[in-house]
């Protein structure tokens, strides 16, 4: 992933706390076999100690690409809108002369995954994931040898993906001057289409932080 400087997370707090506003679906990659292309997952998951917790079915085909090269990278993304073209045009030229663009945020994680398969280490994965996505507590114990969930934890493999690296990109035009990221932001709300507010508020935010660029 190509980050320019303008791009970068301004700290880590700035990529854990876009995080934590529910961006905890995200898509895992791992290492086809020689002559293959990679295999990409889309999945939940939940962070715990310096570590992304998953749990896949037991046919997905990532297993054997994982023994093979446990070293694999998970991407969360969002707040990701289309900017057109006019909208980029540089002052004093004409609209058309402007060069569409693409604003997102994006967290990608590279880490060594351990695969977890003990029937009491899954169950423990799986109360950390509902303590998180079910706080409330509206589901039966997850128990590794009681109905529903023990007969249940067969047919699923738990990872505790390690991360290594963290690589935070926040691209809104952060490099350009005030007033045409402050337009742009007006623009996304005026238009409000898809993920154009949450993108606009990014952008402010990063804004009201960041001010005038400065190489």
């Amino acid at each position: 992933m190509l980050i320019h400087p303008w791009d970068a997370g301004l700290d880590e707090a700035e990529w854990r706390s876009w995080l934590a506003e529910g961006h905890d679906f995200g898509i895992l990659s791992v290492n086809g076999p020689p002559g293959q292309a990679p295999a990409a997952v889309p999945t939940h998951f939940t962070g715990d100690d310096g570590h992304l917790l998953i749990h896949l079915a037991r046919p997905n085909p990532v297993w054997a690409a994982i023994e093979r090269d446990p070293n694999v990278t998970f991407t969360v993304f969002g707040d990701y809108a289309f900017v057109p073209g006019p909208w980029r045009a540089p002052s004093g030229t004409p609209p058309t002369d402007g060069v569409p663009t693409s604003y997102y945020t994006a967290v990608q994680f590279t880490c060594r995954a351990h695969v977890v398969d003990d029937p009491e280490a899954k169950a423990a994965l799986l109360r950390r994931q509902l303590a998180h996505f079910q706080p409330d507590g509206d589901h039966a114990p997850v128990v590794a040898d009681e109905p529903p969930y023990g007969r249940m934890l067969p047919g699923i493999r738990g990872l505790r993906l390690e991360v290594t690296e963290v690589r935070a990109k926040f691209k809104y035009d952060d490099h350009k001057p005030v007033e045409h990221r402050t337009a742009v932001a007006e623009h996304l709300t005026a238009r409000a289409q898809g993920l154009d507010l949450s993108a606009a508020r990014r952008q402010r935010r990063r804004l009201d932080r960041i001010g005038p660029w400065k190489p």
